[in-house]
């Protein structure tokens, strides 16, 4: 387990519904996985929607990328128009939260500034921070397995994906099924620590932000 990461048996300080509440309305919790491609966040996703008592909303990645039109583009056009697709994605998470929905996430932080722009976007004690990991080889089994993934991607995403070394809580899938991570998350939520672990992030990597409250 990454140094810094909390045990499901650590101390609670705070309460699950220990949220940020503006004047005006609740703001929703984000249960924020991530993890490589194949490391299995989007099954976790669809067992936590069954299992969470709460209404939440599951929001993909993958169904920005998908909305987009599928006219050619060159090489030197991709990687703005992916840009600003994560850029649209965070900010469409943090406008559902800000309505008062809960929400699940699945992402990639692959890249600095992603992990960058969520902690400027999202409140960061709504956020669960989940650590969804699975051993690489693994990883390259199921994606030559799934065959609509290129295989080496999770390799390429490894080193990055967790390069911030904090969690509020990880799951392992190669050790649990997508069931048995949903119940751990759903049972770890009435007794999160504070600060959590974007509280943390936001005030070692983002000490230009003002402080949230």
């Amino acid at each position: 387990m990454t140094q810094g990461s909390r045990h499901l048996t650590g101390s609670p300080t705070s309460d699950a519904d220990g949220a940020d509440t503006p004047r005006g309305g609740h703001i929703g919790r984000i249960i924020f996985l991530n993890g490589t491609s194949s490391s299995g966040k989007s099954s976790i996703a669809r067992e936590l929607l069954r299992t969470l008592d709460e209404t939440y909303f599951h929001m993909p990645v993958d169904a920005f990328h998908a909305m987009r039109s599928r006219h050619e583009m060159s090489p030197e056009e991709l990687p703005a128009v992916l840009h600003r697709t994560w850029r649209g994605f965070h900010r469409a998470v943090a406008g559902m939260a800000a309505g008062g929905n809960n929400v699940v996430v699945d992402h990639v932080l692959s890249e600095p500034w992603r992990l960058l722009d969520c902690l400027e976007l999202f409140p960061p004690r709504n956020v669960v921070l989940v650590g969804v990991r699975c051993p690489l080889r693994e990883l390259e089994r199921r994606e030559t397995q799934r065959g609509d993934r290129p295989v080496g991607l999770a390799a390429r995403q490894w080193d990055q994906v967790h390069a911030h070394g904090l969690y509020d809580i990880e799951c392992d899938t190669a050790a649990a099924g997508p069931e048995d991570c949903a119940r751990q998350i759903k049972d770890f939520l009435p007794r999160r620590p504070a600060p959590t672990a974007f509280e943390q992030l936001r005030a070692k990597l983002r000490p230009d932000l003002p402080a949230a409250g």
